[in-house]
């Protein structure tokens, strides 16, 4: 059953991931929303995180998962960026692909059921 997420980016120029390899790159409400998309839809974000870590193989699979319904909408309001994800994959998984790309940038601002 998909969940729909409310996120938010009160610093948008800040919301970024430690490693610029695996960070948001996108600068406007469209563009990061485009980018969470794809990192909930697609493996490619894990799979390129999963490849750093010290041992590849113990990583848990399970944050690998992916929903290729997912959808993500994105509004600016004055300086701050709203995201909207919906998605039935874990919320533990939103938030791990969240940390790599935003960082410490991003608040989760409510959850219901989509």
């Amino acid at each position: 059953m998909p969940t729909r997420y409310y996120l938010s980016l009160p610093d948008p120029q800040r919301a970024r991931g430690d490693d610029p390899e695996l960070a948001f790159h996108a600068q406007g409400a469209e563009g990061l929303a485009a980018e969470l998309q794809e990192a909930l839809r697609s493996d490619a974000l894990f799979q390129r995180w999963r490849e750093a870590q010290e041992d590849p193989d113990a990583v848990d699979p399970t944050l690998g998962e992916t929903d290729p319904d997912a959808t993500v909408s994105g509004r600016q309001h004055d300086l701050k960026i709203d995201l909207v994800a919906t998605t039935s994959v874990p919320g533990s998984v939103l938030k791990q692909r969240m940390r790599l790309l935003a960082g410490n940038g991003w608040t989760l601002a409510d959850v219901t059921a989509a």
